[in-house]
């Protein structure tokens, strides 16, 4: 292989990108607009749920009850009832997501030390909203619960303590528990696989159909040297797009950095090879642009979303879904860039999912130079 010829190809390839406006918007603007678009809209948290009250008891215990709700950041007052009708109505209509119903009778149980049921009336036809909904106020009754009983000891005498078991949670890596800090790490890892592949794609495939790869076979190149010109340019703005990510986590969503920089820099590099050969593959084996452009987002969008543990968790899938998401990228570089932003984890760490990426990338690269090789043959 001789860097001179390489260097030929590179510098061709970098003038067609630049005299495409749209394999520029394609490389960067396109990312950075995904990344502001999922940023800002993607989000897991369940904040500010709109509740409704039907208070029959109206004592100073149920409105201090109903206040736990309406004081919390995670519960909204949308208003009082008097009626199941209205609370049905208000359900209907999308204006809230729970009720809660206090009896008459309640004031009067917590008095003698009874139990007092309330009831809270979820819309569960969406169920993950509605069990964060429900775990929410779970822990906001069992907070009042537990304030309450210690009001009746300090009057009554002591609780005995038997069997009370009192949790004090900590959170580590995202202490907030804000899920923008754990979906934008994964959300670049899929927008590089998916951007590198699709433009890479369409390279060869470029060739092809505009006659220049008969004349490219008639000069002394060999299938190594176009495959690494090739990739070269797009590599450039693989590592572009990859500054601007971490430049917008940190200054427009305020993403946690906990790990090092030059690491996530490394890994990013290993990721990107494998990304761009694996484009580079499917533009050589297709040899059209439009089924080449297709062939990538289906290989790559799909699988990057749902297999990757981006958003949904890959313990929780059907086992033989769990054996093919171990043939995903994707899978292994949200791993890397989350234990980086959030655990600051070191190369020790990482190595499997680094060797991996580096084995399936030095495959991929072979069998792209192998297969051109038999195309021109």
């Amino acid at each position: 292989m001789k860097l001179q010829r390489v260097a030929a190809v590179a510098r061709k390839e970098f003038i067609h990108v630049f005299r495409d406006p749209r394999s520029l918007g394609m490389g960067i603007a396109i990312p950075m607009l995904l990344l502001f678009l999922f940023g800002y809209a993607l989000t897991l948290d369940v904040d500010r749920v709109p509740l409704m009250v039907w208070d029959q008891s109206a004592t100073p215990e149920s409105r201090d009850f109903i206040s736990r709700f309406a004081g919390s950041r995670y519960f909204t007052l949308a208003g009082r009832v008097g009626t199941y009708r209205e609370i049905e109505i208000a359900i209907d209509r999308r204006d809230v997501l729970m009720a809660l119903v206090i009896p008459t009778d309640f004031a009067r149980k917590l008095r003698t030390g009874a139990q007092a049921p309330v009831q809270l009336i979820l819309d569960g036809s969406d169920s993950n909203t509605a069990t964060i909904a429900l775990g929410y106020a779970e822990a906001a009754t069992s907070a009042w619960s537990r304030d309450v009983i210690l009001e009746q000891s300090r009057r009554f005498g002591p609780v005995p303590a038997a069997g009370i078991v009192d949790v004090r949670p900590r959170v580590w890596f995202n202490t907030d528990m804000v899920s923008r800090n754990y979906i934008f790490p994964g959300l670049i890892a899929v927008i590089m696989m998916v951007i590198a592949a699709l433009l890479t794609s369409l390279t060869v495939a470029r060739e092809w159909e505009t006659g220049t790869m008969e004349q490219l076979i008639t000069t002394p190149l060999r299938g190594a040297e176009l495959i690494a010109g090739k990739l070269i340019p797009y590599f450039a703005i693989g590592i572009l797009d990859l500054v601007l990510s971490v430049l917008v986590g940190d200054f427009f969503f305020d993403i946690p950095l906990r790990g090092s920089l030059w690491l996530l820099f490394a890994m990013s590099l290993i990721f990107l090879t494998c990304a761009l050969a694996f484009g580079l593959l499917i533009s050589i084996v297709t040899k059209n642009q439009r089924l080449a452009s297709q062939i990538a987002m289906v290989t790559t969008m799909l699988p990057a979303f749902l297999l990757s543990g981006f958003i949904f968790p890959i313990e929780n899938m059907p086992p033989p879904i769990q054996a093919v998401t171990h043939i995903i990228t994707a899978r292994y570089f949200v791993t890397i860039l989350r234990d980086i932003y959030l655990k600051g984890v070191g190369l020790g760490v990482l190595a499997p999912e680094a060797a991996f990426l580096a084995v399936f990338g030095v495959v991929v690269l072979a069998l792209a130079v192998k297969k051109f090789r038999k195309k021109v043959e």
